[in-house]
């Protein structure tokens, strides 16, 4: 509570009137349930697997469609909200991606849930941009680093939610109808259409001229290219330390469901923690140097995340200190993301630019999970060091490659 106080977490939320934090709420509702929806699949690799008498890489080839469709999601949904406004396209968005998690239980073969998971990562793709720039236009530019950490937390709030489904619900409900609990996404479009206002910067310029879009991408091309570059990175680091976790907990370190699931539940309580510590830390330091703090942090304890001994009774809960400090530093790097993209961004794009540069990013890094289990499964199941060099190496390029960008911390949004 005293970083807290030291960083300013009561100051900044305390800013914020009660429509406004309507909106923040809402923001991080979306990703929260957007993530549990994609997550859910992470857990299930290998029961699906089982199902389709097929193996984990191929079943992981979903996670690379639906990281694969996101930009575009990100683009045409970013378009229609610089069109017709945020309000309306993130309720479109979320009741689109709850109907195809549900769907996906339906398939009946391996190619008709890669097809519906490509359609489920379209319509994902444009809930992040669409609600962290509702969030960020609406809100006075001193609660920006807590309003990021927030709205990105939900990220670690839906896979914390998946995690808790799995532990209790998997072996009871089985793959397919875990699925259907992606419905449960749905109820926040009510909230969003009950609480929730327009922002206030589409308002002002809903009368002006519109910039066509594509001029002002290619216009700010150095900086867009920059901002890939960077989002791919970041991108490696969190899928690569989180979407084949539980796959290796449970063929590697032969872990039940019950410890995957509560080892799991950790891990996203360190994200969470580390999200809400380094967002609003990132208003006293800088939204740079807090990003290559934390992404820095993940470099030592890379060992006891992955290689701590479980052949003593002290092991799951080692392995569980290292996934909930692991998880900590990624979170918390990604705390600042919502904030620093939204401040780089052209005014004229910001329900565009920030989320295609970052589902852009995305489907650079889309091949990781594949890349990944292929990697582990042609060293001997070594899913460990697949994870430990992923993790090492995009830490290092990701504090590198931050500290040489630009940053407009308290910018106002208005502003080109």
């Amino acid at each position: 509570m005293g970083l807290m106080a030291k960083w300013g977490v009561a100051e900044q939320w305390g800013g914020l009137d009660r429509k406004q934090r309507m909106t923040v709420w809402a923001a991080y509702l979306g990703w929260t349930l957007d993530a549990f929806d994609f997550f859910l699949m992470v857990f299930m690799l290998k029961a699906i697997a089982a199902d389709f008498h097929t193996d984990v890489k191929s079943v992981s080839e979903a996670l690379f469609f639906t990281l694969a469709a996101r930009p575009f999601g990100a683009l045409v949904f970013g378009l229609l909200a610089e069109r017709i406004g945020r309000r309306p396209v993130l309720v479109m968005v979320i009741l689109g991606f709850s109907v195809l998690s549900a769907l996906s239980g339906a398939a009946q073969t391996l190619g008709q849930l890669l097809l519906i998971r490509g359609l489920f990562g379209f319509a994902m793709g444009g809930e992040w941009g669409v609600g962290a720039s509702l969030a960020m236009e609406t809100i006075p530019p001193k609660s920006r680093g807590l309003v990021s950490g927030m709205i990105q937390s939900g990220y670690s709030s839906g896979f914390l939610i998946a995690s808790l489904a799995f532990f209790a619900l998997f072996d009871t409900l089985g793959w397919r109808w875990m699925f259907v609990l992606g419905l449960a996404p749905s109820a926040v479009v009510l909230f969003v259409r009950m609480h929730v206002e327009e922002s206030p910067a589409f308002i002002a310029k809903a009368d002006k001229p519109r910039e066509n879009p594509f001029k002002a991408i290619a216009s700010h091309w150095k900086l867009a290219l920059y901002l890939i570059v960077l989002m791919t990175a970041f991108n490696m680091f969190s899928h690569g330390t989180q979407d084949l976790y539980p796959t290796y907990l449970q063929k590697q370190r032969g872990d039940d469901t019950q410890l995957t699931g509560a080892i799991a539940i950790v891990m996203n309580c360190g994200a969470i923690t580390g999200a809400m510590l380094f967002g609003p830390l990132s208003e006293r330091i800088g939204r740079r140097r807090a990003i290559r703090t934390s992404a820095l942090l993940a470099l030592p304890v890379i060992p006891l995340w992955v290689w701590a001994p479980d052949t003593t009774v002290l092991g799951p809960g080692l392995i569980a200190v290292g996934a909930f400090v692991m998880q900590m530093a990624v979170q918390g790097a990604w705390a600042i993301v919502p904030a620093h993209l939204n401040e780089l961004s052209p005014a004229a794009l910001r329900a565009t630019f920030p989320g295609f540069v970052y589902q852009f990013g995305n489907l650079i890094a889309s091949r990781n999970a594949p890349l990944q289990a292929g990697f582990a499964e042609s060293h001997g199941d070594n899913y460990a060091l697949a994870l430990a060099l992923v993790a090492g190496v995009t830490a290092l390029v990701l504090a590198g490659w931050v500290s040489i960008g630009p940053e407009r911390s308290g910018k106002a949004l208005a502003e080109n």
